[in-house]
C-alpha cells in the first residue's frame, strides 16, 4: 500500500488551519504568534516642582532695611562766632530752627527755616541773611553766618536755662520796642534793643524770669522756640 503523498499532508494542514479560523472568529480573540510580548508605554516623567519654582534672588532677601533717622533733638544752643565779635543762638523744636545773630550794638538778625534729621540745617532771614550749620552729636552746632554784610564761622553749644535765646516786643510811650537777648553759657548777655526803629545795645535781663526795665517800664522777655 502506498503512503500518503504531499498532497494529502498538504491538504492536511488546509484543513487544520481553516478550523483555527473558525474557532478565532467564534471566540473573537486573536492568537498571537509566540514570541510576542507588547510592551507598556514608559510614563512620561513629571517635572520637579522644585525646579520649576522660581528661584529667589539671594541679594534681595538678604539686604537689611535701612533704619529710620530720628529727627534732631528739641534743644537750644548758644556760643561766639570765631572772631568773638558777635553772638549767635539756635533753638530747635520739631524739626524746625530760629536763630538770632547779634553784635550787642547795632547790628542783627533773625533767621529760621528747616533743620534735617542728619542735623543740617539752612535758615534765612532778611536782606540776604543765611545760616548753614550742622549738628554735631547733638552737643553743639558748627556753621556759618552771612548777615550785616559779613561771613562769620560760629560755635554755638548747647545750652540749658537760663541760657538761650529770649525776646521780647512791646509799645512803650508809644514807641514800637524789638528786643532781642543771647544769654551765653558763662553768664554774659548779649542783645539789641530797637526803639522806633533804631538799634542799640540791650539792657540786662533777669536770665531767671526774664524782667526787663526799658524806659521806666517793666516787660518780660520770653525764650524764644520756632
Amino acid at each position: 500500500m502506498k503512503r500518503p503523498g504531499p498532497l494529502f499532508t498538504l491538504l492536511a494542514g488546509l484543513l487544520l488551519g481553516l478550523f483555527m479560523l473558525s474557532l478565532n472568529s467564534t471566540t473573537g480573540t486573536e492568537t498571537a504568534p509566540s514570541g510576542y510580548r507588547e510592551e507598556t508605554p514608559s510614563p512620561t516623567p513629571k517635572k520637579s516642582a522644585t525646579a520649576s519654582a522660581p528661584t529667589r534672588s539671594r541679594s534681595a532677601s538678604s539686604v537689611a532695611p535701612s533704619p529710620s533717622r530720628k529727627p534732631a533733638s528739641n534743644a537750644d544752643y548758644a556760643g561766639r562766632t570765631d572772631d568773638d565779635s558777635a553772638s549767635v543762638a539756635v533753638s530747635v523744636r520739631d524739626g524746625k530752627g530760629i536763630a538770632y545773630f547779634c553784635d550787642g550794638h547795632a547790628e542783627e538778625s533773625w533767621l529760621k527755616g528747616d533743620v534735617e534729621d542728619d542735623g543740617t540745617m539752612r535758615l534765612t532771614g532778611t536782606h540776604g541773611a543765611e545760616l548753614n550749620g550742622t549738628l554735631q552729636q547733638g552737643r553743639r552746632i558748627r556753621g556759618t553766618v552771612e548777615a550785616a554784610g559779613g561771613h562769620y564761622a560760629f560755635t554755638a553749644d548747647r545750652a540749658t536755662k537760663p541760657s538761650g535765646l529770649y525776646r521780647a516786643t512791646a509799645t512803650v510811650r508809644g514807641a514800637k520796642i524789638d528786643g532781642g537777648w543771647i544769654v551765653l553759657p558763662d553768664g554774659r548777655q548779649v542783645g539789641i534793643l530797637t526803639r522806633a526803629g533804631k538799634p542799640a545795645a540791650a539792657p540786662r535781663i533777669d536770665p531767671e524770669t526774664g524782667a526787663v526795665t526799658v524806659d521806666g517800664q517793666l516787660l518780660t522777655a520770653r525764650p524764644v522756640t520756632p
